[in-house]
């Protein structure tokens, strides 16, 4: 298996997104293909690489695509940018899938255009892992679409549940609707119609609506919104652990001999809650419902989410969710307009 990475994607590239790919080939049964200016990516692979460099190869791409700037038209006029050039070697065949680490418009928008959406889906959508009691819940979308109609809703959920099973590897895992309550006749009106759309669906297990508290309880195991509230939730998310880990710190330091001597005690325990709660260690959220496996990092990526970012493309690609994502859209036959 062949990954295409943007080298020149996210804040600490090109030299964190190299020691992620060389951390990956040495852990994953893959290959690597890093993506921009060879002139920087090339002494980074030469000073780090060592036994692994058979299987890190560079593909030349001369442009980038800032933070600023606007994502469709810079996807349009910058042929040669990075994230361009990587998502062209997957549609050539060249590689399997796509993780960047950039901004995440011009990756939704690089995907569109250069891979375009599986067939029947309206809208591709971004499914985010959030950490909860008793494991992981897929919020989708996080991002992608700020205004969704219900059967993008609708087609997010069959997504959602496709990539929780097979990369999470959770039997029949529990769809919800984000709601402001678990009565059916309660919501919006986005919410009020995409619930009897949800519950006509055959290839999911939908429970009903769903509340924000459900999320980190792990009562649900795929939470589907559209991108405004999603990114609202996940935003909220990642302050509240880490204001959490700070206020526990602060506490510790603040307190008298006894408890910093017992805080030791509990030390191990406090670096797994550290640990579950840091986004590196799932890498990245997979765009859902282009024609092709497309990882989208957070823009602040290190190494070790980069190293994890390739290996849920990996598991993507091995575990054929594209396919999987195509036969259910099909099954259900939500159709769709190709112009929404």
């Amino acid at each position: 298996m062949k990954i295409a990475v943007d080298a020149m994607g996210g804040d600490f590239a090109p030299e964190e997104i190299v020691l992620g790919a060389i951390e990956a080939v040495k852990e994953y049964d893959l290959e690597v293909v890093l993506v921009g200016d060879e002139n920087r990516i090339n002494p980074l692979l030469q000073k780090h690489s060592g036994p692994v460099s058979d299987r890190i190869s560079v593909y030349h791409a001369s442009q980038t695509i800032d933070m600023d700037e606007h994502p469709g038209v810079s996807v349009r006029k910058k042929k040669d940018a990075s994230i361009v050039v990587a998502t062209r070697l997957v549609k050539e065949g060249s590689c399997d899938a796509v993780v960047a680490a950039g901004s995440t418009g011009a990756a939704v928008a690089a995907a569109m255009f250069g891979l375009g959406r599986i067939k029947g889906v309206a809208r591709p959508t971004i499914a985010t892992p959030i950490p909860n009691l008793t494991g992981t819940t897929i919020l989708l979308d996080s991002g992608a679409n700020v205004d969704c109609k219900p059967k993008h809703l609708v087609q997010s959920a069959v997504m959602g549940s496709i990539y929780s099973e097979y990369v999470l590897g959770i039997e029949k895992p529990r769809v919800g609707l984000l709601n402001i309550g678990e009565e059916e006749n309660k919501g919006n009106e986005q919410t009020l119609t995409t619930f009897p759309l949800l519950k006509q669906l055959t290839t999911i297990n939908f429970i009903g609506n769903v509340e924000g508290r459900d999320i980190p309880k792990g009562t649900v195991d795929v939470v589907v919104c559209d991108g405004f509230v999603g990114n609202v939730v996940l935003k909220l998310g990642e302050g509240l652990a880490s204001a959490i880990m700070q206020l526990i710190k602060e506490a510790i330091k603040g307190s008298g001999l006894l408890t910093k001597i017992a805080s030791l005690a509990v030390l191990p325990a406090l670096k797994g809650l550290k640990k579950k709660l840091d986004y590196a260690e799932y890498g990245g959220a997979p765009l859902l419902g282009v024609d092709g496996g497309f990882i989208i990092c957070h823009g602040s990526s290190k190494a070790k989410a980069i190293k994890n970012a390739i290996r849920v493309a990996h598991e993507i690609v091995e575990q054929k969710v594209i396919e999987h994502i195509r036969d259910s859209i099909a099954k259900e036959g939500i159709v769709t307009n190709e112009n929404e």
